[in-house]
């Protein structure tokens, strides 16, 4: 299958009401498990690449052909994109490199400032055909999108993407990112007016804690692209302790590795059946 676009994989979602999944990329064997997950489930995916992570391996030059290699050679549509970028200079690498879609995330700054950065960004992003999204939590506020307590204002959400053109928009519904519970409580009547007032497709955020009856209800009420990181890597850390623990001279990096490739894939084969099932099938688990 073909490197494809992002927004080939979100619009066909939005359209049929189903969520898209968005998966983060550390190491290679992230990307290879999150492929290796929805070959299995036989569902498109995005793989996701986040300025820290960027930062970990001193840029972009390594780890992003490497994750572009990975989904070249799936068998299922794979879209790269690179999740929370800041800095310009790294939203211009990413386009330079072929990734098909960033997340510029200016929520920081005050909401003026947001939407100047924002518009300039996806200009030029769109001159080279990658899609964009951009986060919009407190308006005019600089704690960003999940701040405690942040919600995104619908109003204010439509006049944002109306002014910058962006492809896709990052919402405050009450999740927080790094969560090790899956016990977020989520405003489905917010994201069903959102859903509403905004005319490109809604990101959830922060939804490692989302228990999975709420993330189908998310995407029941309006959500599309689903993003995920602590909780699959929970998933292949815990796979590699129980390795690690059962041998304790072990010194083989791909044998524990490689255990918590095997359990991520499995866990993004289950989710990605949660993003996809009707909202009334789906049993609640933590």
């Amino acid at each position: 299958m073909p490197l494809v676009g992002t927004g080939d994989i979100v619009a066909p979602a939005a359209r049929t009401g189903h969520g898209a999944g968005a998966f983060n990329v550390i190491q290679l064997e992230h990307a290879q498990a999150i492929v290796a997950g929805a070959e299995e489930a036989g569902a498109p995916v995005i793989l996701q690449i986040s300025e820290n992570a960027a930062r970990y391996h001193g840029g972009l030059r390594a780890i992003g052909p490497a994750t572009l290699a990975v989904a070249r050679a799936a068998r299922v549509p794979v879209a790269v994109h690179l999740d929370h970028a800041t800095s310009d200079d790294l939203v211009h690498e990413a386009v330079e490199l072929g990734f098909a879609s960033v997340m510029y995330d200016a929520s920081a700054l005050p909401y003026e400032e947001n939407l100047r950065a924002t518009a300039a960004i996806t200009a030029h992003c769109h001159e080279a055909g990658v899609w964009v999204e951009a986060e919009l939590g407190e308006v005019g506020g600089k704690d960003g999108v999940h701040a405690p307590g942040a919600r995104t204002d619908p109003a204010g959400a439509a006049a944002f993407v109306a002014a910058t053109g962006v492809d896709a928009l990052a919402v405050a519904v009450g999740t927080s990112h790094a969560m090790l519970t899956r016990d977020a409580a989520l405003d489905f009547a917010l994201i069903r007016a959102l859903r509403e007032a905004v005319p490109v497709p809604l990101v959830l955020h922060g939804s490692s804690g989302v228990a999975d009856d709420a993330l189908t209800a998310a995407v029941d009420h309006g959500m599309t692209k689903v993003n995920l990181a602590t909780h699959l890597n929970r998933v292949f850390t815990t796979a590699a302790r129980e390795v690690l623990a059962g041998d304790p001279s072990l010194v083989d990096t791909r044998r524990y590795l490689g255990a918590g490739r095997t359990a991520m894939a499995g866990e993004v084969t289950r989710l990605l059946g949660v993003l996809r099932a009707p909202a009334a099938s789906v049993t609640r688990t933590r």
